[in-house]
């Protein structure tokens, strides 16, 4: 039981452990930077932000987040093209955005652009949008992280206080019965002891049989010597 308690405990406290790195590592401020990429050859003015994390952790994400942004045109990709994007509310229908991911060994960064020529007087407002998108993403996936986060350490902390419980019930079990035991013990006490004085009593009452006996066995081998001589005496008589 000891051992089993040992483990569970260092169980948790490494992933308390894990969990407080983590949250540690995460625990950053999204920065937006202005970033130019190509796109279809020519020069493609946009926004990225870098976040901490794998391509497998992002990408998911940021596939959901462009289709709430815009339509994203099928087959699309390197960059994705997003068709009718919703700036505020209000669609497009002519305007067209562009999205990009990169990894980068521990970090991801996500690009959203436009081609200028595609928007000819709305470059600056569509540049101001996609600014402000990139930041949302930025601050959504560090907070979707970070809830996950809380949302593990919150398990963990149910899984204590799961096994907390359990330990607490099997004390409670294991103390009702060691009283019944106790009580057990006492009554078979009890019981070796009547049945060690039943036993000396026994003894006495054999050995008192045995003496009994033996004067029966006596006075019928005297009755049998006086029975003898009176059939001798018979014999006798003429």
């Amino acid at each position: 039981m000891n051992q089993i308690n040992t483990s569970m405990r260092n169980k948790f406290y490494t992933i308390c452990a894990l969990l407080l790195l983590n949250t540690m590592a995460w625990s950053q401020t999204v920065t937006v930077n202005r970033q130019n990429e190509k796109v279809k050859g020519d020069g493609a003015e946009g926004y990225s932000t870098v976040l901490k994390g794998k391509l497998s952790d992002v990408s998911p994400s940021w596939t959901k987040f462009l289709k709430e942004v815009g339509r994203i045109k099928l087959f699309s990709s390197d960059p994705i093209v997003i068709t009718e994007p919703n700036f505020n509310g209000t669609v497009y229908p002519k305007g067209t955005i562009y999205g990009n991911i990169f990894e980068n060994e521990d970090y991801i960064r996500v690009w959203l652009g436009i081609l200028p020529k595609e928007w000819d007087k709305n470059v600056e407002f569509a540049n101001d949008q996609l600014e402000k998108l990139i930041y949302q993403f930025g601050v959504r996936f560090n907070r979707d992280k970070v809830q996950k986060q809380i949302d593990e350490t919150q398990e963990a902390a149910d899984a204590v206080e799961r096994q907390t419980q359990r330990l607490i019930n099997q004390n409670k079990d294991m103390t009702i019965q060691l009283a019944n035991n106790e009580k057990e013990k006492i009554h078979l006490e009890k019981s070796i002891e009547n049945n060690k004085l039943e036993n000396e009593a026994l003894k006495i009452k054999l050995d008192r049989n045995k003496k009994a006996q033996d004067s029966l066995v006596n006075v019928g081998v005297q009755i049998k010597k006086v029975k003898d001589a009176h059939q001798e005496q018979l014999r006798k008589i003429n």
